[in-house]
């Protein structure tokens, strides 16, 4: 047997609507008990932005024009010349900015600050993480050649920059720690402001226990100078070992 439909959820989209679509969601939760992510799902689920008018029925009057009466020639219908401004919510920065960045602005104002900090915090991880492939070092042996001067002539000659895997994995290692410092912040930001009901502060654990393990192997070779030894240390954690090549 489904579950009764909670009768707040529609009590919840009628306050939001009423109030002209500005009540902060964090409001409607404090007035009908209920946690600010439960009203965020309803909102998402029942698209209240697009249905807000959809149990509305206008009877509107008709009127008729003489024939031969020109008050609506080359009158096309339908909606406003193509950079009217009308209907423009943020209209002062719609004069200077892109579409799409007009579109990203329109989604924050339905956003909470905790919604903004935890997609952030997406972000990060995620780059951290695809680093550890675009940025990975094979071996010591290692070696990136990069042609820099293309040469024309007979006196023309190409020339060429080489990265050795030392200055690869330090270069590595600085912007991994310093990717980790921030996603660190944000973490911080986030449980600081988040409820402590909400969900998502279950899925940080995850998050912070595999950017402990990043940290653990960055810490192994921090500081080192050009000796392979550590390098090579590295790569053995890395693929499962305990960095012991004694």
């Amino acid at each position: 047997m489904a579950r009764a439909r909670n009768p707040n959820r529609d009590i919840a989209k009628k306050m939001w609507l009423d109030s002209d679509k500005t009540m902060p969601l964090v409001e409607i939760a404090s007035k009908l008990n209920c946690k600010p992510s439960q009203i965020r799902k309803w909102k998402s689920e029942d698209n209240w932005s697009d249905n807000s008018n959809s149990n509305v029925t206008n009877q509107k009057e008709r009127y008729y024009s003489m024939k031969g009466n020109g008050n609506a020639k080359n009158n096309k219908g339908g909606a406003a010349p193509k950079g009217n401004q009308n209907a423009r919510t943020h209209g002062l920065y719609s004069k200077y900015l892109p579409d799409d960045t007009i579109d990203i602005i329109s989604m924050m104002d339905q956003q909470e600050p905790a919604d903004l900090i935890w997609g952030q915090i997406q972000i990060q991880y995620a780059a951290i993480i695809r680093a550890q492939k675009i940025m990975w070092v094979e071996n010591a042996e290692d070696e990136t050649r990069v042609q820099t001067q293309v040469g024309f002539g007979d006196s023309g000659s190409d020339k060429y920059e080489y990265q050795f895997a030392w200055d690869k994995q330090a270069n590595f290692l600085n912007a991994q720690s310093r990717a980790m410092s921030t996603l660190s912040g944000l973490i911080k930001q986030f449980i600081a402001i988040a409820d402590e009901q909400d969900e998502r502060k279950a899925k940080l654990n995850q998050i912070i226990a595999s950017t402990d393990n990043i940290q653990a192997r960055t810490a192994l070779i921090k500081g080192a100078e050009k000796d392979t030894t550590l390098l090579n240390k590295l790569l053995d954690v890395a693929k499962g070992g305990n960095g012991d090549l004694e």
